[in-house]
C-alpha cells in the first residue's frame, strides 16, 4: 500500500509529525511545494499536515494545494494532523468539517501542543495504523 504524507512545517513540529507518520505506515514524507493534486492518484491513502496558522486557520498557500487535492481524494483514507502553539486547536476540527463536507474520509485527526509527546506520537501511530 502506499501512502502520501503532505505536510507543511514553519518550525519543524508537523514535519515531526509527518515523519513519525512515515515510519509508522512505511509511507513517504512530502513537503507540500513539492506535491501536486495529480500525484493523489498514485497513493492508496494520504495523510495531509498543517500547522495552526494566523487566528487558527491554515496557511493560505497549503490551503491553495489542500483545496486541490481534496477533489481528488475521493474514498481513499485520509488523515489530518498538525501542531499548534497558542488557541485550542479549533482549526483541526474546521478542517476536517470542511474535508468531511467535500466527501474526504477522514479517518483520522491528529494534534500536537508544539512539538508531538509521547501522547501525540501514540496517537499518530493509530492513525498511521487507520491509513494502511
Amino acid at each position: 500500500m502506499s501512502v502520501a504524507i503532505v505536510y507543511w512545517s514553519q518550525t519543524g513540529n508537523t514535519e515531526a509529525m509527518a515523519n513519525i507518520l512515515a515510519d509508522a505506515c512505511g509511507g513517504e514524507a512530502i513537503e507540500w511545494d513539492e506535491f501536486t493534486a495529480a500525484q493523489v492518484a498514485n497513493y492508496d491513502a494520504l495523510a495531509f499536515g498543517c500547522p495552526a496558522m494566523g487566528d487558527e486557520e491554515l496557511d493560505p498557500d497549503f490551503e491553495e494545494l489542500w483545496n486541490d487535492c481534496k477533489a481528488e481524494l475521493a474514498d481513499k483514507p485520509v488523515v489530518l494532523f498538525g501542531s499548534y502553539d497558542w488557541g485550542t486547536g479549533d482549526w483541526m476540527e474546521t478542517w476536517a468539517n470542511d474535508a468531511r463536507d467535500a466527501g474526504v474520509n477522514v479517518v483520522e485527526t491528529v494534534v500536537a501542543n508544539l512539538e508531538p509527546d509521547d501522547e501525540a506520537e501514540e496517537a499518530l501511530k493509530v492513525a498511521a495504523a487507520r491509513l494502511v
